[in-house]
C-alpha cells in the first residue's frame, strides 16, 4: 500500500479525541530542520481540501526490521495525536468534524498551516503576542488581546520556572500597544502587587509605591478590615469588643460627617485618636453605685443623656475619674478588664512608626481623590504601570493593605460604570504570590483580602477590572478566585498536588499535553484558554529590562575573596523600616 500510494504516513485508527498514525519512513517524512517531538503539529488531509490539525501526544516503535542488503535497521513508528481543529477554505476552526473513513495521509504541519492557526485566526486589531511556539521559534503565538485581558488570567509555576519574567514581558508589551501612531502613553492601567521588590527594575518608568511614599488613610478601612486590624481573634471577649468598636467608630463618623448618612463601613473621615480616647475612658470610668448614668469625673459628676452624648464627651481627651469607693463609687461596665488588651492593642498600633502610612499626618490630610490617583497612575508622574511594593509593609497588616487597595479600585470601577454607563479606563490587577493573601483558608486574618479579591473575580469584568493571579502554589489559592480565570499560563510545576489542581481546573480536554507540566524548561509554558486558538506549549520572549528575580549564584559568590559584611549599614536601614 505504501509503495502504491507513495504515502509515508497515514491514519490507521480513529477513537474519540485521539488518532493513531502509522509512519513507514520517518526520515523521509519529517521536514528538514524540524525537531519532531511531543507537541509538534500534524496536518491530516483528504481529497477535498479539508485539513485536520492535530498535536503529537506520544511515539512508539511498532516494528523493527533489518535490511540485509544495506545493513540498516528500519523502524516503523506509531504516533498518537489529539485533533485540535480543521482548516476549511484556508481558515482554522477549533474543534469540528471528526475524521472520516477511509484512512487519510498525514504530514508535518507546514509553516503556512501553522500561520493559519496562530495568526490568520485572530483579527489583526485584536492580536497580542508575548511568546513563540516552543517547537518553532520562528512562529509568534498570538492571543486575542480582548479575551486575554477582559477575562481573568492565571500564571502559575514553581520557583525558577520564569513567572516573574513572564509577568514583566506581558505587561511591558501592554504598554507598547497603540491603535494609531499617537505620541505619549496609551490607555493601559496595570497595578502590580509586588511582594518581593522584583518589578521596579523591569518598569523603570512605573509609578512606584513603597512603604516610603504609600499613603492609605485608616478612615477608608471597612468593617472587616478595621476588626482585623484592631481585634485579637483569639480573645474570648472578641464579640463584645467588635460591638463596641463598631459603636464608637460609627458615632465618631457621625460627628465629622453630620450631613451624611454614615455607617461603620462608610468611607467617611473620622479621628482614630478620638476613638482611642473614648475606649480608654470607657475602660477607666467610674459611676455612682446606685445610678450608672452618673459618671464620676475627677472634676465633678456628669449625667449624660444617652450613649452618643457620653461618647462625644469621651472623644475630647483622656479624662481622670474618681477612684472606686466601697458602697458609693463603682467601676464602669468596661472596667472589668474585658477591653484592656483591645485598648492596648489600639494604642500600640497608633504608636507604631511602621504604620505611619495608615495613621500618620499624611494619611490624615490626603483626599479621597489623591488616594485613587496614587494607585491608578494618575498622580504627579502619570504611568501605565503602578507597582505597589509590599515588601516593606509589616506582615500583620499585609492582608489589610491588599484588601483595602483592591476594594477601592473595584469600587472606583463600579461607580465609574454607574456614572458613565461604560468602561473607558479598564484596570488590571496583578497579584504576585497570590497564595500569601488569598489562600484556601477560613482563618479570620485572610477574610478581608479574600472577600475583596473574590468579589473582583466574580463581578469585576462587568465593571472593567480584571485579575492576573500569579502563584507557585496554585493548590493553595482560593478556588473561587482561581476557577474564575479563563486563560492559564502554566509553567513548570513540580508539586503533584499543584499539577493535579491545575489539570482539574483547565477548561479543555487536553489529553497527554498536561503531562508536560513537570518537564517544561525555564520560560516554557502551557498556554490554554478562551483567548488562544488552540492549547500550545510556548516559549516566553525575553523581557527587557528584566525583574530582579534571578537566583543568587551561591557557588560563584562563595568562590570569591572574603568580603566584609556591612552590618551597620544594614542595621541603619533595618531600623528605619
Amino acid at each position: 500500500m505504501k509503495e502504491e500510494s507513495n504515502i509515508n504516513a497515514e491514519v490507521i485508527a480513529v477513537i474519540p479525541n485521539k488518532v493513531k498514525i502509522m509512519v513507514y519512513d520517518i526520515a523521509a517524512w519529517k521536514i528538514a530542520e524540524d525537531n519532531l517531538k511531543v507537541g509538534s503539529y500534524l496536518e491530516i488531509k483528504d481529497n477535498n481540501d479539508f485539513i485536520v490539525v492535530a498535536t503529537i501526544d506520544n511515539f512508539l516503535i511498532d516494528k523493527v526490521e533489518f535490511d540485509d542488503e544495506t545493513n540498516d535497521i528500519k523502524r516503523r513508528f506509531i504516533i498518537e495525536a489529539t485533533p485540535l481543529g480543521n482548516i476549511i477554505e484556508n481558515k482554522f476552526t477549533r474543534g469540528g468534524d471528526t475524521l472520516s473513513i477511509p484512512p487519510k495521509s498525514v504530514d508535518i504541519a507546514s509553516a503556512d498551516t501553522i500561520k493559519k492557526i496562530y495568526e490568520d485566526s485572530i483579527s489583526k486589531n485584536e492580536r497580542f503576542s508575548f511568546a513563540k511556539l516552543s517547537n518553532n521559534k520562528n512562529t509568534n503565538v498570538y492571543v486575542n488581546g480582548n479575551k486575554f485581558f477582559n477575562k481573568h488570567l492565571a500564571i502559575v509555576g514553581s520557583s525558577g520556572s520564569g513567572k516573574s519574567h513572564t509577568v514583566a514581558k506581558i505587561f511591558q508589551s501592554v504598554t507598547e500597544i497603540k491603535k494609531t501612531e499617537y505620541s505619549g502613553l496609551n490607555n493601559s492601567h496595570v497595578i502590580i502587587f509586588d511582594i518581593h521588590s522584583e518589578y521596579a527594575n523591569a518598569f523603570p518608568n512605573a509609578n512606584l509605591i513603597n512603604i516610603e511614599n504609600l499613603i492609605l488613610p485608616f478612615w477608608l478601612l471597612n468593617g472587616d478590615e478595621l476588626e482585623e486590624l484592631f481585634l485579637d481573634t483569639g480573645d474570648n471577649n472578641n464579640y463584645n469588643q467588635s460591638s463596641l468598636l463598631r459603636s464608637v467608630i460609627t458615632i465618631n463618623k457621625q460627628k465629622y460627617n453630620e450631613n451624611q448618612k454614615v455607617s461603620f463601613d462608610s468611607p467617611s473621615n473620622f479621628s482614630i485618636r478620638e476613638v482611642y480616647n473614648c475606649l480608654r475612658n470607657l475602660r477607666s470610668e467610674t459611676t455612682d453605685n446606685n445610678n450608672d448614668d452618673i459618671i464620676k469625673y475627677k472634676d465633678g459628676d456628669i449625667t449624660h443623656a444617652n450613649t452618643g452624648e457620653k461618647y462625644n464627651k469621651y472623644f475630647e481627651a483622656e479624662f481622670e475619674f474618681t477612684p472606686r469607693r466601697q458602697n458609693s463609687i463603682k467601676r464602669g461596665i468596661y472596667g472589668d478588664g474585658s477591653i484592656d488588651k483591645f485598648v492596648n492593642r489600639l494604642k500600640n498600633k497608633l504608636q507604631d512608626s511602621r504604620l505611619d502610612f495608615l495613621f500618620g499626618d499624611s494619611a490624615k490630610n490626603i483626599s479621597f481623590k489623591e488616594v485613587l490617583e496614587q494607585f491608578t497612575g494618575y498622580g504627579k508622574n502619570k504611568s501605565n504601570t503602578t507597582i505597589i511594593d509590599l515588601s516593606g509593609v509589616p506582615f500583620e497588616v499585609l492582608n489589610i493593605t491588599v484588601s483595602l487597595i483592591s476594594r477601592l479600585l473595584f469600587d472606583y470601577s463600579y461607580y465609574y460604570k454607574k456614572k458613565y454607563k461604560e468602561c473607558k479606563i479598564p484596570l488590571l490587577l496583578v497579584f504576585e504570590e497570590a497564595h500569601k493573601y488569598v489562600p484556601k483558608s477560613d482563618l479570620a486574618k485572610y477574610k478581608a483580602s479574600r472577600n475583596s479579591i473574590e468579589r473582583i473575580a466574580k463581578e469585576g469584568r462587568k465593571y472593567g477590572i480584571t485579575l492576573a493571579i500569579v502563584s507557585q502554589r496554585p493548590s493553595e489559592i482560593s478556588e473561587t478566585i482561581f476557577s474564575q480565570c479563563n486563560t492559564f499560563i502554566a509553567m513548570r510545576l513540580t508539586n503533584p498536588e499543584d499539577q493535579n489542581y491545575v489539570k482539574r481546573l483547565l477548561p479543555d480536554t487536553l489529553g497527554e499535553l498536561t503531562t508536560t507540566l513537570s518537564t517544561l524548561s525555564a520560560g516554557e509554558a502551557l498556554l490554554i484558554g478562551e483567548s488562544t486558538v488552540i492549547p500550545s506549549i510556548i516559549k516566553i520572549d525575553r523581557c527587557n529590562p528584566e525583574p530582579l528575580s534571578n537566583d543568587v549564584c551561591y557557588f560563584n559568590e562563595w568562590s570569591e575573596k572574603w568580603r566584609d559584611a556591612l552590618f551597620q549599614e544594614v542595621i541603619n536601614l533595618w531600623e528605619k523600616s
